[in-house]
């Protein structure tokens, strides 16, 4: 627990490195800012010491573990949901936010119209209104069962005061997003959820020990990578590209899995009876 949060907290800060050296105090002391990706790799580096400490076998601990970890990622991504604590998507140019804090069809019209009307908000996000990332995407008619918020969401009420204010609301948490997003929170929980079951089903089918973990390593490195094609994040500078830290990480991930996969097929440790 304290090396995942101390991982959490440090790849939060580096991920954010231009805000920390500004204002350091208020993220080494803040509660807010954990970047989950930060507290497995730390985490995973103390439980392989402590598993080596004390004979344990490190890739059955890993097999064990690997199920737990997709669901427990699954839970944490409802939390971000029903907070709005700033894990959310780009901005659906197919919605648009009635006065009522009410998402409602729309055109690109009216995405350009909020841009405009609450210009002083988005560049103080984006630094300009052309680099305000968004896609039109209306809901698909075989999906017109399932409610609006699915594919666009304005977060009212969100826990970081993000947006404009809400009217009628006094105090904290009154704001709400101009232009409501796509809620990558909720699409991250629905799919691992089917992710853990995934990797429910296949923990008794390989014998070989490690290769569950491995197969977690891919298919956690698969959903983050594409989840970030649609989410806000900070974005790095190098070599011409343009990665996010999550995509840097989650390919390296899938990388991970890979290589252990074939290694451990290759030359498979042995089986404890």
């Amino acid at each position: 627990m304290i090396f995942g949060l101390l991982g959490a907290k440090l790849f939060d800060i580096f991920e954010n490195w231009g805000d920390f050296l500004k204002n350091p105090s208020s993220y080494i002391f803040s509660p807010a800012g954990l970047t989950f990706y930060g507290g497995l790799i730390c985490a995973a580096l103390e439980i392989w010491f402590y598993a080596k400490k004390h004979k344990i076998g490190f890739w059955y601990l890993n097999d064990a573990a690997a199920p737990g970890l997709m669901l427990a990622y699954a839970v944490g991504r409802i939390g971000c949901q029903v907070s709005g604590d700033g894990d959310w998507g780009i901005y659906n140019s197919a919605y648009s936010v009635a006065s009522v804090s009410k998402v409602i069809p729309g055109n690109i019209d009216h995405f350009n119209e909020s841009l405009h009307a609450h210009s002083q908000f988005f560049i103080s996000q984006f630094e300009s209104l052309d680099a305000v990332p968004h896609i039109t995407y209306p809901k698909p008619s075989f999906l017109n069962f399932l409610p609006d918020w699915v594919f666009a969401y304005n977060f009212p009420h969100n826990v970081n005061d993000t947006g404009i204010p809400l009217e009628g609301c006094v105090g904290k948490y009154c704001n709400q997003l101009p232009v409501p997003v796509f809620p990558t929170s909720f699409y991250e929980t629905v799919v691992c959820l089917i992710l853990f079951l995934i990797l429910w089903l296949l923990r008794k089918k390989l014998k070989i020990p490690g290769t569950l973990f491995a197969i977690y390593l891919m298919l956690n490195g698969i959903e983050r990578f594409f989840i970030e094609k649609i989410r806000v994040n900070t974005r790095m500078h190098f070599l011409g590209l343009h990665p996010t830290q999550a995509e840097v990480i989650s390919a390296l991930l899938f990388v991970s899995g890979l290589v252990i996969f074939i290694m451990l097929r290759r030359n498979p440790p042995p089986v404890k009876e």
